[in-house]
């Protein structure tokens, strides 16, 4: 039987209901991740955030936080929009794969053969290259500091922006991350396809869905407004023109059409599964070595890692003016998650994602049957072999453990880095359907965290390869 402890603090502010004596309640997935989805928006300051999972065939959940517009009062809704983001290189390589199947692109040949108006001394670079970000080419540099302000009319002359510049690299020998080498392969889609970015997208690679050009400050009620954080205070940002890259940052899209995107690709409805299977297989260097970085390797647009249980997935995040998107993609198991924020923050998004995924996804194996520690009053521990300690609350909330740990010491430096505001709390909210806490999302400043039962009391966290969190909870009532 689920039972409610009196709620106190931050927890008071979570929705807490008490139910009818004897009655249990019945937690669902969906009631889960929009605990996660608000409490995430509370902690780090974004104004708004939208986020679906598709899971069997369809989306099995649209949740939203916040607000679209903080100046009009206007909440975010499932039609928000929102800036993908580098999300956006997904349908680019998408749509230059779909040219490839079709007979009309060669994604190994040079790009001069498709683009003879590249009058360069480039050495031969292919699509396949700019898709990986093998070819060479830069990314943004202090010269394009001001290159959102100015309207190009097409793919072509976007180019003419970097035409000139020499490459960082030979093609092939290293991975260097490049939106450059979107807006070129932008311009080669264009080129082949005889039709506009945007036009060829909507009609080949998203029909109706609602994903196109970003269309921020048009005056659109479905758009959101783009924020940036100021002295730790969220403020419409200024205007920026994506024309330079459409297809490597310049696009937008609701969650649940961009996790429709996601289901369409699991299902191989855009471009076959031998396709797809081609664009999640790293691309090598002429080193022979993988690419990519920071554990993960890269394919043809997608990125491509374990999450934290072994279990393969395919994703990308993106980072730009008033946004902070992730979409990810477990293609044996046929489910997706999309995120999508309208500020950009120090956040570590996908595995954000990733949790707000979890109440939908199998059970990982393996997990300690634990109890809510209802009688903790303190934590210690260590992160980056520094000791963190402070004071720490839980209880049952309409069925679920919940809790709150203060920010003091070493751990309010760490999370005291980005520009949101300062926190004061973190909070864990159990995936445990039975009020127990062997497995939780520790919701911080920079995003969502798995947080596991190890041992009576005792709890971990893997923020990345290097960064664990090791906590102990005085008075738990520990393992059951």
């Amino acid at each position: 039987m689920f039972t409610r402890t009196v709620a106190w603090g931050s927890l008071a502010i979570l929705g807490a209901s008490a139910p009818h004596a004897g009655t249990p309640l019945k937690i669902e997935p969906a009631d889960m991740s929009q605990r996660l989805l608000d409490a995430l928006r509370e902690v780090s300051g974004v104004p708004g955030f939208s986020a679906a999972v598709w899971r069997d065939g369809q989306v099995v959940w649209s949740g939203t936080s916040g607000m679209r517009n903080v100046e009009q009062g206007l909440p975010v809704t499932t039609e928000t929009r929102f800036r993908l983001a580098s999300v956006s290189k997904l349908i680019t390589a998408t749509a230059a794969a779909r040219l490839a199947e079709q007979g009309r692109l060669d994604l190994d040949a040079p790009v001069t053969s498709v683009l003879p108006w590249l009058d360069n001394d480039w050495p031969t670079m292919t699509a396949r290259q700019l898709a990986s970000h093998t070819s060479g080419l830069p990314h943004y540099q202090a010269v394009d500091e001001s290159r959102g302000n100015t309207r190009y009319p097409d793919g072509r002359a976007a180019v003419g922006l970097f035409a000139d510049r020499e490459l960082l690299s030979t093609p092939a020998a290293r991975y260097g991350y490049s939106s450059w080498g979107y807006t070129l392969l932008g311009a080669m889609i264009e080129e082949v396809s005889g039709r506009d970015f945007a036009a060829f997208v909507a009609e080949e690679i998203s029909p109706h869905l609602d994903i196109g050009l970003d269309a921020t400050g048009s005056g659109d009620p479905d758009v959101t407004q783009a924020y940036v954080f100021h002295d730790r205070v969220a403020q419409p940002a200024p205007s920026h023109d994506y024309s330079y890259t459409w297809g490597g940052g310049g696009m937008m899209a609701s969650a649940p059409d961009l996790v429709r995107f996601g289901g369409a690709m699991l299902e191989n409805r855009i471009v076959t599964q031998a396709s797809f299977d081609s664009m999640t297989t790293p691309v090598l260097l002429a080193s022979g070595e993988a690419a990519g970085e920071q554990g993960y390797q890269v394919g043809f647009g997608w990125r491509i890692a374990n999450d934290l249980d072994g279990l393969p997935m395919a994703f990308h995040n993106g980072a730009a003016i008033g946004a902070r998107p992730s979409l990810v993609l477990w293609r044996d198991e046929g489910t997706a998650i999309a995120l999508l924020s309208n500020a950009v923050w120090t956040s570590s998004i996908d595995l954000t994602a990733q949790m707000l995924a979890a109440p939908f996804r199998d059970k990982p194996q393996g997990l300690i049957p634990t109890a809510c520690p209802a009688t903790t009053e303190r934590f210690d521990g260590t992160l980056l072999d520094q000791k963190v300690s402070g004071v720490a609350r839980f209880a049952i909330v309409d069925g679920i453990c919940q809790g709150t740990l203060e920010l003091a010491g070493n751990l309010q430096a760490y999370f005291d880095r980005g520009p949101q505001p300062a926190a004061f709390q973190l909070r864990v909210i159990s995936l445990d359907t039975d009020g127990g806490l062997s497995r939780a999302g520790l919701v911080t400043p920079f995003g969502i965290y798995d947080l596991r039962a190890t041992g009576a009391g005792e709890f971990r966290s893997q923020f990345s390869t290097t960064r664990v969190l090791e906590l102990r909870l005085s008075g738990s009532s520990g393992r059951s």
